[in-house]
């Protein structure tokens, strides 16, 4: 086969002299050699920034100056392996011919670079392309090769021409999967790895050219002469034309490293405009968050603060007056607890609205403390202005709201001060504000207060009862229990006591748990204050056994809070071992509210302390739930009806008829009845006729210190006959009321005592 006059699969003629000693400069093999890299090199290079280019335009230029590099470059390689070539003719070369293998080349290399320039190119697409470069370097190569004039035939070998187009396929293949993997990624590593695979494909490049050159065989024709080659300056021209190309690549690389250096400046600013954008969001964010309430969008404590502190400024140099207004919704916690906090927070955010329609929006500042607390700063004139706005809110806050499905009501309790009368600073203002609310909410709630100097007295007062009532505990003698005994109807005798806390204070006298237990309640110190009187009254009892009482009971009343504390039962077992005493002697009381509070929890909690021998009663009962399907789940063995239901006995016939209910309903259950707050005969003997277990009131005695105790015990047990008292001898003077007073009744006194419960 014959093409371009070259011989590619054509047998040598059996005449004709084979040319053998043809050589290679090798000066000039290692300067073609370097062309091919430094044009690898340039190519993955502009390969790389037609990836990172942003702009088309820019990706256009881009892939026109890898592709001049890459035609460049394996053209003038090729030239100067041609131009290495040294055969003992002479060979001249033709121009046109030589330059339609470099048109040949940039075709080529223009398919390369389209090629590159897509990002993640498929496999097979790489392979297409790389046949039709491999063929476009090939067909450059050998159109090259017949730009060749001497009287010389040139003959191929097949198989070594065959082999220099695979090369050819393959380097090109090499080039588009080497710069693909190279588009990503920086540092020293990727440089170096860049440098490395320029090598590989320079000698792959390099490789096709000499594989093309071994397979070249000149034939002079029979009878031909040679004609001696003429001395030119071959290594010359290759290293000038070496030259040249070298300085265009490196013209083109150092392009390719300004542009990128830009480029990353150009991202460097982006990111720096990015991150100061980012912080402006990030400052206006916080500053939202640190002063603004993210659920109502109303501003939050902080943010209140420094504009309350602003304004009170302003008023303390201009004058005026301000008032601060405390709002909280009433019984709030029955929302989140029945219908979720997702419900809570939507009707937070409709009463937030409320109050802001309610409110001036160009002079008022309407905040959210937090929970269901919400703070309103107005200037006004006068006092009124502050009170016909609360108003105005609590009749906003009537509307009915549409909430989970419900319509509901909610009312709030608002508390008021003024500046300047109330105080001259935020804090003042602030703390007087809520003294003012919490007088609200204990008013009945649905309300308004105004500060007034009473309510600092008061809390002022409370505080430091707080304080000393810390010190108490720490105490060994302020805090003291009275026993009150409870007499058996059925023995005749004082079966039971009950142990009721007081404290001795100091400036303020004997003080009885309501003025005390509240606070106790309030500030944490109930458990304390409970275990206290768990292990006195069960030192007590011991005491007690020791002077011949040892079959006395002592009632111990439980605040609803303990009750809600696991540890309770491990406390009541380490009191009673402490002290020696039986468990069977000690009985806790627990009001009816307190036992509904968390009922599977404290149903529990009441099994674990029964399961230690203790007997359980059930306080006040009439006055809470009263609920019989409560009562026979709990392990209790006394129910106690309150005084609340024989005050007015024998004359009201209601409640004795109430009072005859629960005894006959407890004897049912198996639970004996103790009756409290007896304080006349009449009341006594409507008691025992009606089947009641024990009584407790005046009518015995009034609640007594343990050292004056076992006198009172035995004047009332010596009171009674042989036999269970009865009526007949209540009639015959057989057994006399303790009274302190004449009347059978005592309005004041007995009153807090009798309502004055232990620790609750």
């Amino acid at each position: 086969m014959e093409w371009l006059g070259l011989q590619f699969v054509t047998e040598l003629p059996e005449s004709g002299q084979v040319i053998l000693n043809c050589t290679h400069d090798p000066v000039l093999v290692l300067v073609a050699y370097l062309v091919a890299c430094a044009a690898s090199f340039a190519t993955l290079d502009m390969a790389e920034r037609v990836g990172h280019a942003e702009n088309p335009g820019a990706r256009r230029v881009w892939r026109w100056i890898g592709g001049a590099c890459l035609a460049g470059g394996i053209w003038a390689m090729h030239f100067i392996g041609m131009l290495a070539f040294q055969a003992p003719i002479e060979i001249h070369y033709h121009l046109p011919t030589t330059l339609f293998s470099l048109l040949i080349a940039l075709l080529a290399s223009a398919l390369a670079m389209h090629t590159l320039s897509v990002a993640q190119p498929s496999l097979a697409r790489c392979l297409r392309t790389a046949v039709v470069i491999g063929l476009g370097i090939a067909s450059m190569h050998y159109v090259g090769m017949a730009a060749m004039q001497s009287s010389a035939t040139a003959y191929y070998q097949p198989s070594l021409f065959g082999l220099s187009i695979v090369i050819a396929v393959g380097a090109s293949f090499a080039a588009l999967w080497v710069a693909g993997y190279l588009r990503e990624g920086s540092g020293v590593a990727h440089q170096v790895l860049k440098y490395v695979a320029a090598l590989m494909l320079g000698a792959g490049i390099i490789s096709m050219h000499f594989t093309g050159m071994a397979a070249l065989q000149l034939v002079l024709p029979d009878g031909a002469a040679p004609t001696m080659a003429v001395e030119t300056s071959h290594l010359q021209l290759g290293l000038t034309v070496a030259l040249i190309i070298l300085l265009i690549l490196g013209s083109a690389i150092s392009a390719a490293m300004a542009d990128k250096k830009l480029q990353n400046k150009e991202h460097d600013l982006r990111r720096v405009n990015a991150l100061l954008s980012q912080l402006d969001q990030a400052r206006m964010s916080l500053q939202q968050v640190a002063n603004y309430d993210a659920l109502t969008n109303l501003i939050n404590r902080r943010g209140f603060n420094q504009l309350f502190a602003e304004k009170l400024s302003q008023k303390a140099s201009e004058g005026g007056m301000l008032a601060v207004m405390f709002l909280d919704i009433d019984h709030f916690k029955r929302i989140n607890d029945s219908l979720g906090h997702d419900a809570g927070d939507a009707l937070l955010k409709v009463i937030a609205s409320h109050i802001k329609s309610s409110v001036r929006s160009h002079e008022d500042v309407v905040a959210r403390f937090g929970g269901d607390e919400f703070c309103i700063l107005i200037s006004l004139r006068d006092r009124e202005e502050a009170r016909n706005m609360a108003q105005r809110i609590m009749l906003k806050m009537k509307e009915p709201i549409e909430l989970a499905g419900r319509r509901m009501v909610m009312t709030t309790s608002i508390g008021i001060s003024l500046f300047p009368h109330d105080g001259s600073t935020c804090e003042e203002l602030l703390k007087h504000a809520d003294l003012a609310l919490y007088q609200s909410k204990g008013a009945g709630r649905n309300g308004l207060h105004f500060f007034s100097p009473s309510l600092k007295t008061r809390a002022s007062f409370e505080l430091q009862l707080e304080e000393e009532l810390r010190n108490a505990l720490r105490e060994e003698h302020a805090l003291m229990l009275y026993y009150q005994p409870i007499f058996e109807l059925k023995t005749g005798r004082v079966t039971k006591l009950e142990a009721l806390i007081r404290w001795q204070h100091p400036t303020h006298g004997l003080l009885t748990p309501d003025r005390f237990i509240g606070i106790a309640e309030n500030n944490g110190l109930i458990a304390e204050l409970d275990n206290w009187v768990l292990r006195r009254a069960c030192k007590d009892l011991g005491e007690l056994s020791r002077h011949g009482c040892e079959d006395l009971k002592i009632a111990w009343n439980c605040s609803p809070l303990n009750l809600a504390r696991e540890e309770l039962a491990d406390e009541i077992e380490s009191a009673l071992r402490t002290a020696g005493v039986a468990p069977e002697r000690l009985e806790l009381e627990v009001t009816e509210n307190a036992l509904m509070g968390n009922i599977a929890n404290t149903l529990v909690l009441l099994r674990q302390i029964r399961a230690l021998g203790v007997s359980l009663s059930i306080d006040d009962f009439g006055t809470g739930y009263s609920s019989l399907a409560y009562l026979k789940r709990l392990p209790l063995n006394t129910l106690k009806i309150d005084r609340s239901f024989i005050l007015d006995i024998p004359t009201a016939t209601a409640d004795m008829e109430i009072v005859q209910a629960i005894i006959v309903m407890a004897h049912t259950l198996h639970l004996q009845v103790v009756t409290e707050g007896v304080e006349s005969l009449e009341q006594y003997e409507f008691l025992e006729r009606s089947g009641c277990d024990f009584i407790q009131g005046y009518l015995l005695s009034r609640p007594v210190p343990l050292d004056e105790l076992r006198p009172v015990l035995e004047e009332i047990n010596q009171r009674k006959p042989s036999h269970a008292v009865n009526p007949l001898s209540l009639a015959h003077g057989t057994f006399a009321p303790m009274s302190l007073d004449p009347s059978p009744k005592n309005p004041a006194p007995h009153a807090g005592a009798s309502v004055v419960r232990p620790i609750r």
